[in-house]
């Protein structure tokens, strides 16, 4: 999944979103570390924040996701994210690939 991911980061440069990844060596760094954020970093956040995401009915789920994207712009040298908007329309873009991969590998498997 990570290299899903990497090669979304390396798409989003091309489209001119407000996300610079210079190379795909810069992506396949960033999307490694977006992968350990998420295992470490981000559970703690979403329990800090659960309130907060019960009462937007998940939709603050959204905005954890792109503060996690960008925590990762701002560890990984040459992965920059120009704002909290790029980060978040960012984050739905990878969920969506996410999730229609995660889909078709299912499909596969069964």
């Amino acid at each position: 999944m990570w290299a899903a991911t990497a090669l979304t980061l390396f798409g989003l440069d091309h489209i001119h979103m407000g996300i610079t990844v210079p190379t795909l060596r810069v992506a396949i760094l960033a999307s490694l570390v977006l992968g350990l954020i998420n295992l470490v970093v981000r559970p703690i956040v979403r329990l800090l924040a659960l309130p907060i995401t019960l009462l937007t009915l998940g939709l603050f789920g959204w905005i954890i996701n792109a503060l996690m994207l960008w925590l990762v712009s701002a560890i990984v040298p040459g992965f920059h994210i120009q704002g909290f908007i790029p980060a978040l329309e960012a984050s739905i873009i990878l969920a969506i690939v996410s999730g229609v991969l995660n889909w078709v590998i299912r499909r596969r498997t069964h």
